[in-house]
């Protein structure tokens, strides 16, 4: 009885070991792992494209950032230290944003 239930046993794993074996590979699921194999058509990397526009629109952004932050420092010092301005507040909500856009996109990888 041992034997007849070792020897189904074995016959068993080696069926399995055989049909995988005898399996065809999969081929790689497209995902981040292969998104730097594709290409666009004119031969350049997609994933080099999207990173130099990111890049761009990073100093784009920085650039306008600075610009931000100087009109703040000037309507502050134009204000009263007890008043603040709306505008004043608008701004610093901008700069917040803008901020987050670009943590957002440095982060993405």
């Amino acid at each position: 009885m041992k034997n007849n239930l070792r020897r189904s046993a074995t016959l068993l794993a080696l069926a399995a070991a055989l049909g995988l074996a005898q399996r065809p590979q999969e081929e790689p699921l497209p995902g981040p792992a292969n998104q730097s194999e594709i290409r666009l058509p004119n031969g350049k990397s997609q994933r080099d494209e999207i990173l130099k526009a990111e890049y761009q629109d990073n100093l784009r952004d920085a650039a306008k950032l600075a610009d931000l932050a100087q009109d703040l420092k000037e309507s502050l010092e134009r204000d009263d230290r007890y008043v603040l301005s709306l505008a004043t507040l608008k701004k610093t909500e901008e700069i917040e944003k803008l901020v987050k856009k670009i943590r957002s996109r440095l982060r993405h990888d």
